[in-house]
């Protein structure tokens, strides 16, 4: 039996549906948050939580009303920047851009060249489309300071690293960093993945310990996850609530649970729809194509798995399988056979499809 591209959609978006809306009722996330992390996450049209209003699923308890803006608690004049990665160079970037003075740390003197290079790369871009001129460009890098030394860090206000997803590494790091830091400089990471209690544990300032979950690439995506933990003041929450409006982010808030909010729901749903194809009810190609008609999505499941990385699928898959426990998270078959093989996506040239 072939399914009808409604029966596609309702069979992959209802359960994607249910699992915000759990979300919400569970006091994870608000609703604006909730629908928030998803469009300016994964580019969808609608949030979940506005779709399951739509259909009768949900209704708005809260009466909407103005929020108030974020303020700022703790000056913040200047950034430090941990990683020389693409994500990282996004970061100072965007930081720099806003009027920050940043500076960032990396290995040796060719990933600091490497950043700056980067970053020049972009700001001609920008010039070319006529969205800066030189003088602003030469502001920009005017701001940023490299350093392979972590000690060029003692004055910042607030730290933001981008370094592997290794909890041992990160927690290596967050020891000196609070050695070095001064006093009350907020220890922000943009994991993804990584305990970040687990984080604020190995400092003597649990309470100045945030995430900051940016989205790659962080100069054009606008979605920052302001994940916060038991031990987080509210202080510091409220400052990088305002830092991210000031550099023209779009935060919400979560607390410090696998997968966030956009992980949490995405991933699933991307799961879902392996499962679908293993069932022979539809092709990849019917899928992808009645999900972008039907729900608006930019990317069918298997055209952004192939750009995610099946490797990299898997692996936040199984991570929210070991957390939450439900059936329905259990890793697709087909992908973990696909990782095996090394057909990872795009990078490899051959995923769910071939490139």
């Amino acid at each position: 039996m072939t399914l009808s591209n409604e029966q596609i959609h309702d069979t992959l978006v209802l359960p994607y549906l249910q699992h915000a809306l759990r979300m919400h009722s569970a006091g994870y996330a608000s609703a604006v948050d909730i629908d928030n992390g998803m469009r300016f996450g994964c580019g969808y049209p609608k949030g979940p939580m506005t779709v399951a209003q739509e259909r009768g699923l949900f209704t708005p308890a809260e009466a909407a009303g103005e929020a108030t803006a974020p303020e700022f608690k703790i000056e913040i004049t200047k950034v430090g920047v941990v990683g020389t990665g693409t994500m990282a160079s996004g970061m100072i970037q965007v930081f720099a851009q806003a009027g920050y003075d940043v500076v960032f740390v990396g290995r040796g003197e060719d990933k600091i060249n490497g950043v700056i290079a980067s970053i020049t790369k972009g700001l001609d871009k920008l010039i070319e489309k006529g969205k800066i001129d030189e003088n602003a460009k030469s502001d920009v890098l005017g701001r940023l300071t490299g350093s392979s030394e972590r000690e060029a860090l003692a004055d910042v206000d607030i730290v933001v690293e981008a370094i592997a997803e290794d909890l041992a590494i990160k927690t290596e790091l967050y020891k000196d960093l609070d050695r070095i830091c001064k006093p009350g400089a907020i220890l922000a990471t943009t994991t993804s993945s990584m305990p970040i209690t687990k984080l604020g544990e190995v400092t003597s300032r649990p309470e100045s310990v945030i995430g900051m979950h940016f989205f790659n690439p962080a100069t054009i995506m606008k979605l920052v996850e302001v994940v916060t933990t038991e031990q987080t003041s509210a202080d510091v929450n409220e400052t990088v609530l305002a830092l991210c409006a000031n550099i023209g982010k779009v935060a919400v808030s979560c607390g410090d649970r696998s997968g966030f909010i956009v992980n949490c729901l995405l991933f699933p749903y991307l799961n879902d729809a392996i499962k679908l194809l293993e069932s022979g009810q539809a092709s990849m190609e019917e899928i992808d194509a009645a999900i972008k008609e039907q729900a608006g999505f930019p990317m069918g499941p298997f055209a952004l798995l192939d750009v995610v990385g099946n490797d990299v699928s898997l692996a936040i898959e199984k991570e929210l399988f070991e957390t939450f426990g439900d059936a329905d998270f259990e890793p697709a078959k087909t992908l973990i056979a696909k990782v095996e093989a090394g057909e990872l996506g795009r990078k490899t040239g051959q995923g769910f499809y071939s490139y």
